[in-house]
């Protein structure tokens, strides 16, 4: 089953009075591409995170980020009582000194002054934190490889699609294929015709004619190209990720196709070519998604 490199999951799980939430971003990259946002109070386990994401979703370019947000009960900073009746001092001293006239509105002052509700406490992660911490981020793992297989699944019809486009635009040349002989043989002798002084034997006309049959001759592309189709087929129902090795035959399918055309001398048969071409390029296109 094909997987997609793009997806999105989010988790949300609650840890005592605060909420830890998890998003994870990815896009298609040739190989893995961490960018991580981490909360302050998770950044020792950086190591094992990272660790999770890159075992879960093997290639891509992901965005992490990890964070928190306290209920209201618990968000507001204590206010520093000590610290504001030594400000107001220090301010109606000064005021005495200078002249200045004390503020209208004392509250507003005091709480706008440095580190008057800051909160002095230092966090220090929980084993059982941390254990919620890890379920958010597995929870987001299993919704972004959910998203990713729906898109892969939609990749899959698209590829089955075109594979059996090239297919039948293969199949299509066959009648272009058989008129050539006889064609080629009759421009031959119409232009030996337009020659009357040239001297020929009919045994060396045919053996020049199979030589030149011989060199358009595309059997052996289309069989190859055929087996391809077949190959590429067989790989999008492997149970583990293919998107490279999908690549790559798409590539020997373009080989296949190129040569056919350069061979064919034919305009209906380089119609059809340009067609292959057209189904196989939007192949190629997406095949960069996939995992």
């Amino acid at each position: 089953m094909i997987q997609s490199m793009t997806g999105y999951g989010k988790a949300v799980v609650t840890y005592k009075h605060k909420k830890i939430h998890v998003e994870i971003k990815s896009l298609n990259s040739k190989a893995i591409d961490l960018s991580t946002r981490i909360a302050p109070l998770y950044r020792e386990k950086e190591m094992e995170i990272r660790k999770m994401l890159v075992k879960a979703l093997e290639r891509g370019k992901v965005d992490f980020a990890i964070w928190t947000e306290q209920d209201a009960d618990s968000e507001a900073s204590p206010i520093n009582a000590p610290l504001v009746e030594n400000y107001y001092r220090q301010i109606k001293s000064i005021a005495v000194q200078t002249g200045i006239p004390e503020p209208r509105d004392w509250f507003y002052t005091l709480l706008r002054l440095p580190d008057v509700t800051s909160n002095t406490v230092v966090e220090e992660l929980e084993d059982e934190e941390w254990k919620a911490a890890e379920q958010a981020i597995s929870q987001a793992l299993e919704n972004i490889i959910a998203y990713r297989r729906q898109e892969g699944s939609a990749l899959e019809k698209k590829f089955s699609e075109k594979v059996d486009n090239i297919e039948k635009l293969l199949a299509s040349i066959e009648p272009y294929e058989r008129e050539r002989v006889p064609r080629i043989k009759a421009q031959i002798l119409k232009g030996l015709e337009q020659i009357p002084e040239a001297d020929y034997s009919q045994n060396r006309l045919e053996q020049e004619l199979i030589y030149y049959i011989e060199k358009l001759d595309i059997s052996e592309e289309k069989q190859r190209l055929t087996n391809h189709l077949k190959y590429f087929r067989e790989t999008m129902a492997e149970n583990h990720p293919n998107g490279k090795k999908l690549g790559f035959i798409a590539q020997e399918m373009g080989r296949e196709i190129n040569t056919t055309g350069s061979k064919s001398n034919n305009a209906q048969m380089q119609n059809i070519v340009v067609q292959m071409k057209d189904e196989l390029e939007q192949i190629k296109e997406q095949v960069l998604n996939a995992l």
